[in-house]
C-alpha cells in the first residue's frame, strides 16, 4: 500500500534569527497573495482537471456573451465611428427637394478669367470638340439647366462630371459649369437657384452622370428623385432616355430630356460618334466591359475613388452589377 503524499498546506520559511520574521517576509504582501493562490489553484487543478476545464470555459463564454451585449447596446445607441454616415439621422441638408435636374459636363474651364465663357480658348477641349461655338453650347447647357431649376422650387440642380483631363490638372467638369453658373449671375435666378445648385464631381461618362447623380440627390435629400431631367446634347437623347434609363429601370413617365443642338461645323461627326457609343452601349449597358471600362479608365487620371454606394445604400447591388441585360434586382423606384 502507498503511503498518501504530503500537503503542505503553509510554506515553509527559514527565519532571521536576529529580527524574528521569515526571511520572504521582505517581499511585498500582494506577491504571497498571488503565490499562494498560484499554489492552490495548481493544487486544484491536478485534484479535479475537467471541472477547472468546465468553469473556465463558462467563464469565457459569458464575458464573450457580455461584450456582444454592450456592443449591440453602444451602436443601437448611435455611437459610430467619425467617418460613417449615419442615413437614418434625418439630417440631410435637402430634404424637402423632390426632383433632380442634371446638367452632363463636357469639358473643363481652364481659363483664369470668367469673362470669356463662350471662347474655346478658355476651355480644355478635345481634337473633336475644336470647332467654332463649341464653348457657347456648355453655356447654354448650364443656362438651361438653371432655368429648369428656378421653374421648379422643388428641384436639386447638379452640375456632373469628374476630373477627366489630365492636361486639365484636377478640375473637374462639374465645378467648371458651377463657376460658369456664377460668374453669369445664375442668369438671372441667383435668389432661387444658387442655394440648391451643387456638383457631382465623379462621373466619367454619360452612365455615370445619370447613375452618379441619382445617387448624389440619395446623399443630399436622404431620398430619390420623383422626377428626372437631363441636360445634354440634342443628339444624345437616345442614350440618355432610353439607353441609360432602361438600364436603371427608370420610369419613363417620369424621365425628361432637354437637349440643345451642336454647333453646324461639328453635327455630321458628332452624330456618327454618337452611333458608336450608343452600339457600344447596346452590348455592355452599364460600360464595365471593353472599349467603355478603358474609356472610364482613361478618363481618371487622378485616381480619383468614387464614393457610391456610400450615399446610396439602396442601389449596392446596382453598383456592383455587370451585365448585358437589366438589373434584376428591385431598385426603390420599383418597388
Amino acid at each position: 500500500m502507498s503511503t498518501p503524499k504530503s500537503f503542505h498546506a503553509y510554506p515553509r520559511f527559514d527565519f532571521d534569527l536576529e529580527s524574528g520574521l521569515p526571511r520572504k517576509a521582505r517581499k511585498s504582501s500582494s506577491l504571497k497573495m498571488l503565490k499562494s493562490f498560484g499554489n492552490r489553484f495548481h493544487h486544484f487543478y491536478k485534484m479535479h482537471p475537467l471541472l477547472v476545464s468546465l468553469i473556465s470555459l463558462s467563464l469565457g463564454l459569458t464575458i464573450l456573451i457580455g461584450l456582444s451585449l454592450y456592443e449591440s447596446r453602444f451602436k443601437t445607441m448611435g455611437y459610430r465611428r467619425g467617418d460613417e454616415v449615419d442615413l437614418r439621422s434625418g439630417s440631410y441638408p435637402f430634404k424637402n427637394l423632390r426632383n433632380l435636374v442634371m446638367v452632363a459636363g463636357h469639358a473643363i474651364y481652364t481659363s483664369n478669367s470668367c469673362g470669356k465663357m463662350e471662347s474655346e480658348d478658355s476651355w480644355f477641349l478635345e481634337p473633336y470638340q475644336k470647332h467654332t461655338g463649341q464653348a457657347a453650347t456648355f453655356v447654354s447647357h448650364i443656362r438651361d439647366g438653371v432655368e429648369i431649376a428656378a421653374k421648379d422650387e422643388g428641384a436639386l440642380l447638379l452640375f456632373s462630371g469628374g476630373e477627366t483631363r489630365k492636361d486639365a490638372g484636377p478640375r473637374s467638369e462639374a465645378q467648371s459649369y458651377w463657376a460658369v453658373a456664377e460668374s453669369k449671375s445664375w442668369f438671372g435666378n441667383e435668389d432661387s437657384v444658387k442655394s440648391r445648385a451643387l456638383t457631382e464631381e465623379h462621373a466619367r461618362d454619360s452612365f455615370e452622370n445619370l447613375l452618379f447623380s441619382v445617387c448624389r440627390f440619395r446623399e443630399l435629400t436622404g431620398s430619390y428623385p420623383q422626377n428626372i431631367t437631363v441636360v445634354s446634347y440634342d443628339f444624345k437623347e437616345e442614350r440618355f432616355a432610353h439607353l441609360h434609363r432602361s438600364a436603371l429601370n427608370l420610369p419613363q413617365s417620369r424621365f425628361f430630356f432637354v437637349g440643345t443642338p451642336a454647333t453646324p461645323t461639328a453635327k455630321e461627326a458628332a452624330m456618327k460618334g454618337e452611333a458608336s457609343v450608343r452600339a457600344q452601349f447596346l452590348e455592355d449597358p452599364y460600360g464595365c466591359l471593353g472599349s467603355l471600362h478603358q474609356k472610364r479608365l482613361k478618363r481618371d487620371p487622378f485616381h480619383r475613388t468614387v464614393p457610391y454606394p456610400n450615399g446610396c445604400p439602396e442601389l449596392k447591388g446596382l453598383f456592383s452589377y455587370c451585365g448585358p441585360v437589366p438589373y434584376p434586382g428591385s431598385l426603390p423606384w420599383t418597388q
